[in-house]
């Protein structure tokens, strides 16, 4: 193993050994044996609201990954209902000591509410910095507004996803359902469930490739470091 090889996994050792989880002797050859692990933080959509146990979000994410080729472990760490204070309050014990990526899916509950953007952005941004501060990678999967509040507050909704993840560097998926969105309203309509929010097993089956490829470019930059 060269000089180089050996300096990429300096991250991922040095997480170890703040820790306190590191037994030596440790090979660089294990550290890189271990698998990526990746938290999942968000709301029902990550959690898999209304479909069966296994075929929610975070689990079909994880078997189109490791079908790639990465070898990954990702953590649901979604809550139904929660909002983006709701994820700030409980970033801090999801990420764990052996959590490597961040992915942070939440918002939808704060426009449903009418939660001025304003606050849906500093708590995104508190997710943001608690992430670097962990020195985790982090991907932010932004969500659309509806209507309901007027055009002004759907465009400061939607526009704030972009103008953290410029703000902080950070990797973006713009949409959760860039993969379906667009779709025929008959084809839409029969992969969500029936309250027209959540998609079923056969939608997150549609979503789970598009805002894979996002997290397997953050899984595969997190396994380097």
């Amino acid at each position: 193993m060269n000089v180089s090889t050996l300096y990429g996994a300096s991250k991922r050792v040095g997480k170890a050994l703040t820790f306190g989880i590191l037994v030596v002797p440790v090979t660089a050859w294990q550290v890189f044996a271990e698998p990526v692990v990746i938290a999942a933080l968000g709301d029902s959509l990550t959690h898999g609201y209304g479909v069966p146990q296994g075929e929610g979000f975070v689990p079909q994410l994880e078997s189109w990954l490791r079908a790639q080729g990465l070898d990954v472990i990702v953590q649901n760490a979604g809550v139904s209902g929660d909002t983006t204070q709701g994820g700030l309050s409980r970033v801090g014990w999801t990420l764990g000591p052996e959590v490597d990526a961040m992915i942070v899916s939440l918002g939808g509950n704060d426009a449903l509410r009418g939660i001025d953007p304003a606050v849906s952005k500093g708590n995104l941004a508190g997710i943001i910095e608690a992430g670097q501060m962990a020195n985790v990678d982090v991907l932010l999967i932004g969500v659309q507004a509806p209507m309901n509040f007027g055009a002004d507050y759907k465009q400061a909704f939607d526009g704030m996803y972009g103008a953290l993840a410029a703000q902080y560097d950070v990797a973006l998926a713009p949409d959760f359902f860039e993969a379906i969105r667009d779709l025929p309203a008959d084809e839409l309509r029969a992969l969500m469930q029936a309250d027209g929010i959540h998609p079923n097993v056969q939608g997150v089956a549609r979503i789970v490739p598009v805002l894979g490829s996002h997290v397997q470019s953050l899984a595969e930059s997190a396994a380097k470091e």
